[in-house]
């Protein structure tokens, strides 16, 4: 039965979602507080599809690498010190999830999502004539050292006995893999299954395809409350006057804890800035994307540039550029690739993003329990492209009433809900005894 769908965030989960919904017959419409010219988080993101991320962001080690780090603002995971009652919970949280178990769990399912999401891709380009820049080159791990190449060999061995192709390499067999470049490091793992494509041309190629299916879009129009009717929602307020639907499905991004707070939803979320530069003539161009493990930095070829992005920064949702994590970013290039210099980035204006981190490091895909005809989809943090499309697939399939192609109870949004609950019936029941 065709539905009215009203979906909030015209990102890259938005988008998709809106595709997929489409497909399936729905009538479809997003909006979104920015502009049709604006770019959000989706658009100069490293454009990476990752099988090989199997690990979520709250592993075990995290939270001791994360405290060395707060006393470098220029680290790759930096968390700006600040009296913040969602923070705090935020942190506990993680600090509860970074364990072995977590890890065990959450990697089959990553894996599931990301081998699910990069054969929607694979459809995707067929349909565009690759108007997005589609590549299946895989993606080398470089290690500066021993240290870090034993880690990311006993990450190989978890991922091939998860069924994925990666390749333990020496410096000279990277080297081989990429003739034109000069490589400094101790050695390499090549995931042959990851993919990488132009993001801003992957967001055009998606509302294109959307404009085709007749979806409306509702530009400068922000969320300002909601109208309910017993337990469902029964109109949106916004900037633009009030927009009724059958269902609605938040993929407000980084800003959903805030849209959803007067539904009285627990969604805990940071906000984690990264940032990117794009080197529109660099001096070498790689033929496979990278990851810079040290320094947690991806390097992606995009047509004839080159973009190098990463930093985990948890400073609220403050979009300002910090000069200083940009410099860490720059610092570290030639450290893998000596024939780049610093001086190759002048010039370049940096860009930043604001990708939204749950504290177990898994995103918020589903009905909420509260509200029969509101989903979320939301949380993705680093593979918010990566998992766009299976996300908007799974979507589409439980708005349609249908059981999810892939068990996704893992991502339950109403999963913090529930625990404060619990420990709410746990701490009275102490009270009484």
């Amino acid at each position: 039965m065709s539905k009215q769908v009203l979906i909030i965030g015209c990102g890259v989960i938005g988008l998709a979602t809106a595709y997929y919904a489409a497909r399936k017959g729905h009538r479809v419409a997003v909006l979104d507080r920015g502009t049709i010219e604006q770019e959000n988080c989706s658009y100069g993101n490293a454009g990476l599809v990752v099988p090989s991320h199997l690990v979520p962001l709250a592993a075990p080690g995290m939270v001791a690498q994360g405290l060395k780090w707060m006393l470098k603002p220029d680290s790759p995971f930096y968390v700006k010190p600040r009296l913040d009652r969602d923070l705090l919970g935020w942190g506990f949280k993680f600090w509860r999830a970074s364990n072995a178990g977590h890890v065990t769990r959450s990697a089959p399912l990553l894996r599931d999502l990301n081998l699910a999401s990069r054969a929607c891709f694979v459809e995707l380009a067929e349909l565009t004539g690759n108007a997005f820049g589609f590549e299946t080159k895989g993606l080398l791990c470089l290690c500066k050292t021993e240290h870090r190449l034993e880690e990311e060999v006993r990450t190989a061995g978890q991922a091939r006995q998860l069924g994925l192709n990666v390749e333990v390499l020496s410096p000279r067999q990277a080297t081989e893999l990429e003739p034109h470049l000069r490589l400094d490091i101790a050695g390499a793992v090549y995931f042959r299954e990851d993919c990488h494509l132009i993001p801003a041309l992957f967001m055009a190629a998606l509302k294109q395809q959307l404009v085709k299916l007749g979806t409306r879009f509702l530009w400068e129009t922000e969320v300002t409350g909601w109208q309910l009717n017993g337990n469902r929602i029964a109109a949106v307020r916004t900037s633009n006057g009030d927009f009724t639907a059958d269902e609605y499905v938040l993929c407000g991004g980084s800003w959903s804890p805030v849209i959803a707070r007067e539904l009285r939803l627990t969604l805990p979320m940071q906000a984690g800035k990264g940032y990117s530069l794009t080197l529109p003539k660099p001096r070498q161009l790689p033929v496979i994307p990278a990851i810079l493990t040290e320094a947690r930095v991806a390097v992606t070829p995009m047509s004839s540039s080159l973009r190098f992005g990463g930093t985990m920064e948890i400073a609220g949702l403050s979009e300002n550029i910090n000069p200083v994590r940009v410099q860490g970013i720059i610092r570290s290039v030639p450290k893998y690739y000596p024939d780049f210099t610093p001086q190759d980035f002048d010039g370049i204006k940096p860009w930043c993003g604001l990708r939204p981190c749950s504290p177990d490091g898994l995103p918020y895909v589903g009905r909420t329990a509260r509200y029969p005809n509101f989903s979320i989809a939301t949380g993705h943090a680093m593979m918010g492209l990566s998992l766009a499309p299976i996300t908007g697939k799974l979507m589409a399939e439980i708005l349609s009433g249908e059981r999810p192609s892939i068990d996704i109870q893992l991502l339950d949004p109403d999963r913090y809900a529930r625990l404060s609950a619990t420990s709410a019936t746990t701490r009275s029941a102490g009270g009484l005894t």
